[in-house]
């Protein structure tokens, strides 16, 4: 049985691709992906028995259809930043947590002074916990992921004010 965490992943990864429907089957459990309309469905049933995975890119049926998706995508995009502004960026692929566990508060929020070796955030890669530090002395500014946020490597997690 797949993890959320996992799920998620994959769900990103699908919706990232060209591919317009992606079905995972192992054990007594399914994952079926599907886009429609730039909307990423996921269902799981039971499997009465395994069979083996098989992934196949699916033709678009229209040649306009990627259209819509591509102006989501820059309607999304971030505004631009001040540049006088230090980045503090993600140093590997993994998933971005705020606290050290769901009960603990953030390590920082906006308006936090913070130092270099100060511990900003943790990035979880591979069940190992990274911790994210500050390197730079000055103010967080803005944070640019959630919490529980897929990050990629070298991607800004936090703006921050240099001293």
């Amino acid at each position: 049985m797949l993890k959320i965490q996992e799920i998620r992943e994959i769900i990103k990864l699908v919706d990232s691709s060209s591919i317009d429907e992606f079905v995972y089957e192992v054990d007594n459990s399914k994952i079926k992906l599907k886009k429609q309309s730039g909307v990423t469905v996921v269902t799981e049933a039971p499997v009465v028995k395994a069979a083996p995975v098989v992934v196949a890119p699916v033709a678009a049926p229209e040649a306009a259809a990627p259209a819509p998706a591509v102006e989501k995508a820059t309607a999304e995009a971030p505004v631009a930043v001040d540049s006088s502004l230090h980045k503090i960026t993600s140093p590997m692929v993994g998933t971005f947590y705020q606290s050290p566990n769901p009960e603990s508060p953030a390590f920082v929020k906006v308006g936090d002074k913070v130092g270099e070796e100060s511990v900003v955030c943790i990035v979880e890669a591979m069940k190992l916990f990274n911790e994210i530090e500050a390197e730079v002395n000055g103010e967080i500014v803005e944070i640019l992921v959630k919490d529980g946020d897929l990050v990629e490597y070298g991607q800004p997690l936090f703006l921050v004010k240099e001293n």
